[in-house]
C-alpha cells in the first residue's frame, strides 16, 4: 500500500480497540494507544532496526493489520521487548519506562538512596551466599551519617541472609526497601588461599537505614597529589552529568597546582550525556579543539537522512567552550584511566575518542562494552517531551546510534581492555583518592617510574574472586542534543 508508513505514523488510536490499565493518576488508558507510541519511535529511530522484521516500513499490508497487531501485546514492556535485537549480546541497554519523571532523575544522577553504594560477594563460583560490600558512600546521605564506609562487609538485609542462583532466583530486592537494616560482619580467609573455606563472622553490628531524595555530585572525589617531585591531579568522576562549571573549576585548581600529570577514576562511571564526555576530553586536552573526537552511525535510513541533509550531525568535536564557558584545559599527552567493568558508556566514548590523539594509559579491568547511545523518546508528535500525551508517562530509551572514534575502533563488545590489568576484590579496596589506594597507587608507580610493585597483585587477581557486576549497571549514554526536527520529519512523509 502506497505511503502505508505514513498513514501508521498518523494513525489515530482512537478506532483500536483494547485493553487498559491504570497510569500513575489511576486513569484508564488504553494499552494500544501506548504501544502505538512504542513501535512508531522503534520503527524510527532504533539502531537495530534494519534486524528486527517487525520494524520493517513495509510490515503490515493495512492499519487493521497493524491494530491486530499491536493488540496482541498486553503491555507497552512486552511490546518493546519484543523489538529488542539479541538482548543478551547485543542489545542489553535500551530500556522503557512507565514513569519519564523518574527516568529524568536517573539519568541527572537523582534518585531515592541512603546513599551505600555497594555490590556482592561469594565464596566460590559454586555458592549462592553471598555478602554486600561497600565501595563507597555518598557524602552527608543516611549511610554517611551511620558511618558506613567503603570496605565494610554485610550478610544479611532485615536479618535474613543473602542468596543468588540466577536473575530469577535470588532475594537482592530486600534492599529495595525504603527502609531496611543490614548486619555487618568481617570477611576471614581462614588462613588459606582457597576461597571455599572463606567465612564471615558477624560483628553483632546491625545498622538501621533510610533512603531520601539525593542528588549524587559526580566528582566524588578531587585532589592534587605531590608524589617523587610529580604534581599529579587525581579525579573520581562517577556520572557524566551534574554541573559543566564545577568540573571546569576542578580542572582549574589543577591548572594553578601545575598538574602535569592526570589520574581520572571512571571505575564506577556508568556513563551519562555526551556533552559530558565532550567536555571532559577537552579538559584533558585542550590543543585539539575542533577536531573529530567520533562518528556516529543510525539505522540506514536515519543515516541516509543525515549524510544528505546534515552530516556535521554525526561527527563529535572537541570543544573549546561550553555555552560561553571557556575551558580551563591541561593540555595534555598522557592520561591515566582507572576502570572496571562499571566503567560503561560515556566512560568508554571519553577513553576510546582520546585513544588516537594522546597517550592514554589504562589501568584496572575491562570496561563494560558500551559502544551505543541513546535519545529519551516521549509519546508526541515530534517525539520531544513538550506536547507529550496527557493521558501517560511512558517514555522509550531505545539505542538508536554507535559511535567509532577516527580510528574506526566500535563495537568492543567486551569492552576495552587494560593496559595494566588489577582487579578491584576484597583485599585491596584501600581508601579512594589515597595514593596507596591500588589502583591509583599503580598509575602513581608508572606516572613517577618509581617501580613500586602492588603487593600480592597477581594472587588478587587469581585467587580471589572479582565483584559481581549488577544487572542495573548496564551504563548510559545519552545524546543531549535536540533532535534534529528538520531532518526526522521528512521521514514521516515517506
Amino acid at each position: 500500500m502506497k505511503n502505508l508508513k505514513a498513514l501508521i505514523l498518523l494513525f489515530s488510536v482512537s478506532v483500536l480497540s483494547f485493553s487498559c490499565f491504570e497510569d500513575n493518576d489511576d486513569v484508564p488508558i488504553a494499552t494500544s494507544e501506548i504501544n502505538d507510541f512504542v513501535w512508531k519511535g522503534m520503527n524510527l529511530f532504533y539502531l537495530y532496526k534494519d534486524n528486527v522484521p517487525d520494524l520493517a516500513n513495509d510490515r503490515f499490508s493495512s492499519n487493521s493489520q497493524y491494530a491486530n497487531y499491536l493488540e496482541g501485546f498486553n503491555s507497552p514492556e512486552s511490546l518493546f521487548e519484543s523489538l529488542i535485537y539479541q538482548r543478551l549480546t547485543i542489545d542489553q541497554f535500551s530500556w522503557i519506562t512507565p514513569d519519564y519523571f523518574a527516568n529524568e532523575d536517573l539519568l541527572n544522577g537523582r534518585g531515592l538512596t541512603n546513599g551505600m553504594q555497594y555490590t556482592f560477594i561469594s565464596r566460590s563460583t559454586t555458592d549462592p551466599t553471598r555478602y554486600g560490600i561497600i565501595l563507597y558512600v555518598l557524602p552527608d546521605s543516611d549511610a554517611d551519617d551511620k558511618g558506613l564506609k567503603r570496605g565494610d562487609i554485610f550478610y544479611a538485609v532485615n536479618g535474613t541472609e543473602l542468596y543468588y542462583n540466577s536473575l530469577a532466583d535470588n532475594n537482592y530486592s530486600l534492599l529495595n526497601d525504603t527502609n531496611y537494616s543490614i548486619d555487618l560482619g568481617t570477611y576471614n580467609t581462614n588462613g588459606t588461599s582457597d576461597t571455599a573455606d572463606d567465612s564471615v563472622t558477624p560483628l553483632g553490628t546491625t545498622v538501621t537505614l533510610t533512603k531520601e531524595e539525593l542528588t549524587e555530585n559526580p566528582i566524588h572525589v578531587s585532589k592534587v597529589l605531590n608524589v617523587g617531585g610529580k604534581s599529579i591531579g587525581y579525579l573520581m568522576y562517577n556520572g557524566f552529568n551534574g554541573s559543566s562549571a564545577e568540573l571546569n573549576n576542578v580542572f582549574a585548581t589543577f591548572k594553578s597546582a601545575g598538574v602535569t600529570d592526570l589520574v581520572v577514576d571512571l571505575r564506577y562511571n556508568p556513563g551519562g550525556f555526551t556533552s559530558k564526555a565532550i567536555l571532559l576530553t577537552s579538559l584533558i586536552t585542550g590543543q585539539f579543539t575542533g577536531e573529530v573526537l567520533n562518528i556516529d552511525q543510525f539505522n540506514s535510513e536515519l543515516q541516509a537522512e543525515f549524510e544528505a541533509s546534515n552530516p556535521e550531525f554525526l561527527e563529535d568535536r572537541f570543544i573549546d567552550n561550553e555555552n560561553g564557558l571557556s575551558l580551563n584545559s591541561l593540555n595534555l599527552s598522557k592520561v591515566y584511566f582507572l576502570t572496571t567493568r562499571w566503567s560503561a558508556s560515556a566512560s568508554e566514548f571519553t577513553i576510546n575518542s582520546l585513544t588516537p590523539y594522546i597517550d592514554v594509559v589504562q589501568i584496572g579491568s575491562n570496561t563494560r562494552g558500551k559502544y551505543q547511545g541513546s535519545w529519551t523518546l516521549y509519546d508526541s508528535p515530534n517525539f520531544l517531551k513538550e506536547g507529550a500525551n496527557p493521558n501517560h508517562t511512558y517514555a522509550l530509551q531505545p539505542l538508536i546510534f554507535k559511535y567509532s572514534n577516527i580510528q574506526g575502533n566500535t563495537d568492543f563488545i567486551d569492552g576495552l581492555p587494560p593496559d595494566t590489568m588489577l582487579n578491584e576484590t576484597r583485599l585491596n579496596l584501600g581508601i579512594l583518592g589515597d595514593e596507596n589506594e591500588p589502583l591509583l597507587a599503580e598509575a602513581i608507580s608508572q606516572i613517577t617510574s618509581s617501580g613500586k610493585q602492588i603487593s600480592n597483585k597477581s594472587e588478587n587477581i587469581e585467587a580471589h574472586i572479582p565483584f559481581e557486576i549488577l544487572q542495573s549497571a548496564n551504563g548510559k549514554l545519552i545524546d543531549d542534543r535536540e533532535i534534529p526536527l528538520d531532518i526526522i520529519q521528512p521521514i514521516f512523509s515517506k
